[in-house]
C-alpha cells in the first residue's frame, strides 16, 4: 500500500475512533454526578483522620466545567474501548495474510475484556492510592486538593492499568505480525517482573505485602501467556516454513521433460 494510502488510512481510523470517544463522553456526562460521588468519598475520608478539611477545590471560575468536560471525556474513552481498540487493529489488519486476520476476532475478543479488567482493578485500587498518599497530612490541617490534578490522577491510574493489561495482547499480535519474536520477548522477563512489581507496589501500598501480589499476579499470568502463545506461534510458522521448503524441493526433484521420464 503506498504511503498516501497509509495516511489516509491512518486518518480515517482516527476520525472513527475520535467520534467514538466523541459518544461516550456524551454518555460520560450523563455519569457524571455518581462517578464524582465516588471519586470524591476517598478525599472526604481524610478529614476523618485529621480533623481538619478535605475535599476537591476548584481554583477558578470555570474549573467545575472543565472538570466535568475532562471527566467525561475519560469515561468516553472507557466506553468507547472497543471502538477504537478495534480501529487499531483494523489499521493493522491490512498488512496481514489471511491466515492472521482470522485471529483478529480472537484478538479483540481478548483486548476488550482485558482493558475492561485493568480499568475495573484500577478503580479498585485507587481509594488505597488516595489513602496512602494522604495518610501524612498532620493532624489538624486541611487537605484541599486541586480538581484538575485530582481528576488527572484518578484517571492516569485507572487508564495505565487498563492498558497494562493490554500489553499481552499487543505483544501476540506484533508476534503474529512477524514484528516481535517470542524468544526476544521471552529475554525481556527479569526486567517485565520487576516493573510489574513495581507498579503493583507504586498501585497498591498496603502495609502487607497481599494487596501487592494480588495485582502483581494476574499481570505476571498474562505476560507469560502472551509469552507461551508467541513461542507457539513461531513453531508453527516454523514448520509451515519447512514443510514449504520441503514442497518446493520435491517439485525442483520432479522430472518434468520426457527425457528425464525415459531415465526412469
Amino acid at each position: 500500500m503506498p504511503l498516501m494510502e497509509h495516511l489516509r488510512e491512518l486518518k480515517n481510523r482516527l476520525i472513527k475512533s475520535a467520534a467514538g470517544v466523541l459518544v461516550g463522553a456524551v454518555v460520560g456526562w450523563f455519569l457524571y454526578d455518581p462517578i464524582l460521588e465516588a471519586l470524591q468519598k476517598p478525599v472526604r475520608d481524610i478529614a476523618q483522620r485529621t480533623g481538619g478539611i478535605s475535599g476537591v477545590n476548584f481554583s477558578t471560575v470555570g474549573s467545575p466545567f472543565d472538570f466535568k468536560l475532562q471527566l467525561a471525556i475519560q469515561i468516553g474513552l472507557v466506553v468507547s474501548s472497543p471502538v477504537w481498540i478495534y480501529q487499531i487493529w483494523a489499521f493493522i489488519m491490512p498488512g496481514l495474510t489471511k491466515r492472521e486476520k482470522r485471529y483478529t476476532l480472537a484478538y479483540m475478543a481478548a483486548a476488550v475484556p482485558l482493558f475492561l479488567a485493568g480499568v475495573w482493578i484500577g478503580w479498585i485500587v485507587t481509594p488505597n492510592v488516595v489513602r496512602a498518599l494522604t495518610q501524612f497530612t498532620p493532624s489538624g490541617f486541611s487537605n484541599l486538593i486541586d480538581g484538575r490534578e485530582y481528576i488527572d490522577f484518578v484517571t492516569h491510574m485507572v487508564l495505565f492499568l487498563g492498558l497494562a493489561f493490554l500489553v499481552p495482547v499487543v505483544l501476540v499480535g506484533l508476534n503474529a505480525a512477524g514484528v516481535l519474536p517470542g524468544r526476544m520477548i521471552l529475554k525481556a522477563w527479569r526486567i517485565t517482573v520487576l516493573l510489574v512489581f513495581v507498579l503493583a507496589a507504586v498501585a497498591a501500598p498496603g502495609a502487607d505485602a497481599v494487596s501487592m501480589f494480588m495485582l502483581a499476579v494476574p499481570l505476571l499470568v498474562l505476560f507469560f501467556a502472551a509469552i507461551g502463545l508467541c513461542l507457539l506461534q513461531d513453531k508453527r510458522k516454523a514448520r509451515r516454513q519447512v514443510r514449504a521448503m520441503e514442497e518446493t524441493e520435491a517439485i525442483a526433484d520432479t522430472p518434468t521433460s520426457r527425457e528425464d521420464l525415459d531415465k526412469f
